[in-house]
């Protein structure tokens, strides 16, 4: 059994910061979410793995490296342009041989990781087998309908009128059936190589596709909103900790993990939060849900609910909430205008100024 793990695409929906820096190594809880995907293919057993890599090779070849820190064997395949899921596997044929393999997309977030499906699809050996997901608005995913036995009936990707509340998680089990399949397909209006398509080519053609639903959490992380929901999510089990400098005139309140390395001075933190190594806090307010990164600098500020990045500076500034914050980013005040209201009144005019 290999993983393939998918960590190309542009990140269009976390632009800005995806315009240098992939996102699958935007982090969460200080992680980038593509490490809680190596780790859950580890965990599951799974030590072999292919990641489709596009333009931000470098970077991700820096991060993962040759994949030894995960326990796992890291062979990496470069795909010119995101043209689609299925195209990915088509590129990874050499590499898959005719062993089965898991895809699992490097952006998503699974609680729970994917063992027990891992096992259902070894103990049945299926064509196929998909992990679903009710959500409240099935438009904007790949949609699964299941006949009275619970073996997919058919696909749909973004339907306008989804037939079923069942979503795709961007977890797949394949045998070396789906081969045939993507080769089989043509892309979609979006000019792409649509796995829902392949999967759909197993259907039609009398293949074995089954599924299973996940119990616990899934995100796709390919939005700010989602990035900070993820971010709540894992914040929520931090354990508090203290391996760095905290000072007699700051409180900690609650789950609060500071890591080596960083300084709390004169400062209020209340949990679930985590500052990271080197990171410096001070006569600042950091609230619940907040992560900031390695080497930040926060100082007379007030930011919560919130995912700061390395290196980035808040400097005198109320208040910060819901944000996202790249990089080497520093947030100031804005220079002080001078207040001026200018008036054409006619005779006997009354007017009310609030200053």
């Amino acid at each position: 059994m290999k993983a393939l793990v998918l960590a190309g695409g542009s990140g269009t929906r976390l632009r800005p910061i995806t315009h240098t820096s992939a996102k699958q190594l935007v982090p969460v809880a200080n992680k980038p979410v593509l490490f809680y995907g190596l780790e859950a293919i580890a965990a599951a057993g799974i030590t072999e793995v292919g990641m489709v890599v596009g333009d931000t090779v470098d970077e991700i070849t820096e991060a993962v490296g040759d994949g030894s820190k995960f326990g796992l064997d890291v062979t990496y395949i470069p795909q010119e342009k995101p043209l689609g899921l299925a195209h990915a596997v088509l590129i990874s044929r050499d590499y898959l041989g005719d062993d089965d393999f898991a895809m699992y997309l490097g952006d998503n977030f699974v609680v729970g990781g994917i063992e027990e499906p891992l096992r259902a699809f070894q103990a049945h050996r299926p064509d196929a087998h998909l992990l679903l997901t009710r959500v409240a608005d099935p438009r904007s995913f790949g949609v699964a309908e299941l006949d009275a036995s619970g073996r997919v009936r058919g696909l749909e990707e973004k339907p306008a009128h989804p037939r079923s509340d069942l979503a795709l998680v961007g977890v797949y089990l394949f045998s070396p059936a789906i081969h045939e399949a993507v080769r089989a397909v043509q892309p979609s209006w979006r000019g792409e190589l649509e796995i829902t398509h392949a999967v759909q080519w197993l259907i039609d053609h009398g293949r074995d596709v089954r599924s299973s639903r996940i119990s616990g959490y899934w995100k796709d992380t390919g939005n700010v909103s989602d990035m900070l929901e993820v971010n709540r999510l894992v914040l929520e089990s931090v354990e508090a900790r203290c391996d760095g400098s905290v000072d007699a005139d700051s409180e900690l309140i609650g789950r609060v993990r500071v890591e080596e390395g960083a300084t709390v001075r004169s400062s209020r933190i209340v949990g679930p939060a985590v500052i990271g190594a080197g990171a410096v806090v001070t006569d600042s307010y950091v609230g619940p849900f907040t992560s900031l990164g390695e080497d930040c600098r926060v100082e007379d500020s007030e930011v919560e609910f919130s995912i700061v990045l390395r290196n980035a500076s808040i400097t005198g500034v109320r208040r910060i909430e819901a944000s996202l914050i790249g990089r080497h980013v520093r947030v100031t005040p804005a220079p002080h205008v001078p207040h001026a209201h200018r008036l054409v009144l006619g005779d006997h005019s009354q007017a009310q100024i609030s200053s």
